[in-house]
C-alpha cells in the first residue's frame, strides 16, 4: 500500500490501521515521514539527541494507543512535525535542567531562538486546527500555496490548475473563513 504524497489518513481503513498500531503500517509511516520528523527535530537538537528524539517519537506511536487515537485525520506530516517539535523542546528543556548552564550546550530559555521555536509550534497547531475545523477541504491546497508557501497568485494558479481570477475569488473566501474562525464563528 503506497501512501499519497500529502500523507493523509482521511481514508477510514488507513486511519483504523493507524489507530490499531499495525506494525507494517507504522513502518510505512516511518519510511514516508522520517525526513520531515528528522528535519523538525534538527531545528532544536543535534547529534545523538536528535536521533534519540526522532526514534522516541516512532516508539511512542507504536507503544501508546492513546497517542495514536489523538490523531483524527488530516495531514499526518503536520501532526507528526508538531509532535516532533514538542518532544525536541521537552528533551532540550529536560537536558538543560539536568546540566549546568556553564556547559554552554543550550541557550537560556529566554533566548530569542527558543521563543521563536515555541511560537512556530503554536502557529503549526493553529494552522492544523484551522484546516480541520474552519476551512473546507477543497480550499486547503489554495491556503497552503498562497498563505503558507507564499506563492504569488500567478504561480499558485498555475500549480492548482485554475485561472488566476478563480484563484483570487477563492482566496477571498479563504480570508472570510479565516476571519470567521478567528472570531469563533463558522461559515456555512
Amino acid at each position: 500500500m503506497a501512501l499519497k504524497a500529502p500523507l493523509s489518513l482521511d481514508d477510514e481503513s488507513a486511519l483504523a490501521r493507524f489507530h490499531a498500531g499495525e506494525r507494517d503500517f507504522i513502518g510505512l509511516l516511518y519510511r514516508e515521514t522520517y525526513e520531515t520528523v528528522d528535519a523538525t527535530v534538527g531545528r532544536v537538537l543535534r547529534g545523538a539527541d536528535r536521533e534519540t528524539v526522532v526514534h522516541d517519537l516512532y516508539f511512542h506511536l507504536l507503544s501508546k494507543a492513546e497517542l495514536r487515537r489523538s490523531f483524527s485525520g488530516g495531514s499526518m506530516r503536520s501532526w507528526l512535525a508538531t509532535l516532533a517539535h514538542n518532544l525536541a523542546v521537552d528533551f532540550w528543556r529536560h537536558h538543560r535542567r539536568e546540566t549546568s548552564l556553564d556547559d554552554g550546550d543550550a541557550p537560556p530559555l529566554g533566548d530569542p531562538m527558543s521563543r521563536q521555536l515555541e511560537e512556530r509550534a503554536e502557529l503549526n497547531l493553529f494552522v492544523e486546527r484551522f484546516r480541520r475545523d474552519g476551512l473546507p477541504a477543497r480550499l486547503w491546497s489554495l491556503f497552503q500555496a498562497r498563505f503558507l508557501e507564499r506563492l504569488d497568485q500567478r504561480e499558485a494558479a498555475r500549480r492548482l490548475g485554475v485561472p488566476r481570477t478563480t484563484l483570487a475569488y477563492r482566496e477571498l473566501r479563504v480570508k472570510r473563513f479565516l476571519r470567521a474562525y478567528l472570531r469563533g464563528r463558522t461559515l456555512p
